[in-house]
């Protein structure tokens, strides 16, 4: 499927719709990870898609709560500057 599809899938869902989405992404990314190698190499690259594949899931909660677009520009600022 091209992007163009996916922007008017995602265009459609409801916020329900989205998080759910969002959640079952994060869930599935902890489950990829559970299935990789216990070494050294695979720990490093299972860091990185835990935090990668989970973040998107937090943006999105980030982006509901804020009351604004400069709300939600300062709460991620906030942050990327507290890791």
């Amino acid at each position: 499927m091209n992007v163009v599809n996916w922007k008017l899938i995602i265009a459609k869902m409801t916020p329900d719709e989205l998080k759910t989405r969002c959640k079952q992404f994060s869930l599935r990314v902890m489950r990829l990870v559970r299935s990789l190698p216990e070494d050294r190499v695979s720990r490093t690259i299972a860091n990185q898609l835990v935090r990668s594949g989970t973040s998107v899931a937090a943006n999105y909660r980030a982006a509901c709560l804020a009351k604004s677009p400069a709300d939600f520009a300062s709460i991620k600022t906030v942050r990327q500057n507290n890791r």
